[in-house]
């Protein structure tokens, strides 16, 4: 039994919470931690990276499935993969295989806590600026009216830099403390411009940089033969006045243009897990919260053709959603690519870990960072949809951006 020091404040937890020890433990550069309302998994050290010739996105379940193989060759019983996927294929999938794998179950929490720590002192500087952004979404409506695409998902950034290395660790903490409903989750990458190939197992480097967020929405899950995914499209920001707060809950779930964008990804999620499960259930959206946001949300379920068809597969085929890109999809990332001043690199990607046996969980990278050393980038967008309207697009990023910023202590607008 491996036993791990705690210095989480017990008065928030239940007593002997394995999953907040597990919290406690990660260390930046050496752990993958992925929290979910199901379990919380940490993978500690690196066993070997997979090559990143294998890491290129086509193909990628059967290489990975054959990385598995080279694995079991070498000792390595009972292998997984945990990592992340990028938004597009400008980047290889950065997958790794742990030395050590520990579990527990779900972060058990008498009431979410408040961040700890103080405020980050640190510069913003928002890309694109507001005002350039409601530029952005304005030209896209202008796409969308011309009848060539029907939604399009533009984003847009903050970076920050701090007058010292940001502490990772507590970040990610606050960020799973806040809101133990979200799949927290926290990736070590390797340095930019480093392309961490490795094509022997051994040991392997530590990184020093570090992909981490909270995101709401689940892409999919195997657990045997049974498949889970929870899309989400439309949303409003949560008010600290109850009644306020209440009064945008239910104008979400009647809102035509939000149910609209919502049925859409659904409706594309469904259809890209049909041809793997004999038997697939979609019930009525309903609407679900976060410390920040309210969403609308859809739980599809089924029963799996094929065992052999691993969540890898089926994460590969759902990824990127409608919820994260647009529709049509090849016509939607080139408009993002047109519009948006920036590389999405992992954002908008996917996030988890996947064994040799199939079973496994990823999220879609939402309400996420990129973390190096004394900068940080955050991320955040909006579904663009005929009736949008720009000020409206820019204040729901600026809602999301509250997730990941008051796990840093920050309170302000942007």
């Amino acid at each position: 039994m491996t036993t791990i020091d705690s210095d989480i404040d017990s008065i928030d937890l239940v007593a002997d919470d394995a999953a907040a020890r597990l919290l406690s433990a990660y260390e930046a550069g050496s752990s993958f931690l992925f929290s979910t309302p199901r379990g919380v998994l940490l993978a500690r050290g690196v066993a070997a990276t997979v090559p990143k010739t294998l890491c290129a996105r086509e193909n990628l379940p059967q290489r990975v499935s054959e990385f598995f193989n080279s694995a079991a060759e070498f000792g390595h019983r009972n292998p997984m993969v945990v990592g992340a996927v990028p938004f597009g294929n400008n980047l290889p999938a950065h997958l790794v295989l742990p030395e050590d794998v520990l579990r527990a179950e779900p972060l058990n929490l008498v009431v979410p806590r408040s961040p700890r720590g103080g405020g980050l002192d640190c510069e913003v500087r928002p890309v694109p600026a507001p005002a350039e952004y409601e530029r952005g979404v304005s030209r896209v409506l202008r796409r969308l009216e011309e009848g060539e695409l029907s939604k399009v998902v533009l984003a847009r950034s903050l970076e920050l830099t701090a007058a010292e290395p940001i502490d990772v660790r507590t970040v990610l903490q606050n960020l799973a403390l806040a809101d133990p409903a979200s799949y927290t989750f926290a990736v070590d990458l390797p340095k930019r411009g480093e392309d961490g190939t490795r094509d022997s197992f051994g040991p392997q480097p530590l990184l020093q940089r570090t992909f981490l967020g909270a995101s709401p929405e689940l892409l999919v899950s195997r657990r045997g033969m049974r498949v889970r995914s929870n899309p989400m499209a439309g949303s409003r920001p949560r008010s600290t006045d109850p009644v306020e707060d209440r009064r945008r809950a239910a104008e979400l779930s009647t809102s035509d243009k939000d149910l609209r964008e919502h049925a859409a990804v659904v409706e594309a999620v469904a259809e890209a897990l049909r041809p793997y499960c004999r038997e697939l259930r979609v019930p009525e959206p309903s609407v679900i919260s976060t410390n920040a946001m309210w969403h609308l949300a859809t739980e599809v379920t089924g029963e799996l053709r094929d065992p052999a068809t691993s969540s890898l597969e089926l994460a590969d085929a759902l990824h990127p959603t409608p919820a994260v890109c647009g529709t049509p999809l090849q016509r939607a990332r080139e408009v993002i690519a047109e519009t948006e001043p920036f590389e999405r690199g992992y954002y908008a990607g996917m996030v988890g870990w996947c064994d040799a046996a199939g079973d496994g969980e990823w999220v879609v990278a939402i309400r996420c960072a990129d973390v190096e050393d004394e900068s940080l980038r955050l991320y955040a967008g909006a579904g663009i949809v005929a009736g949008s309207d720009p000020a409206d697009e820019l204040a729901e990023t600026s809602a999301k951006f509250r997730t990941a910023l008051s796990a840093m202590g920050l309170d302000q607008a942007f």
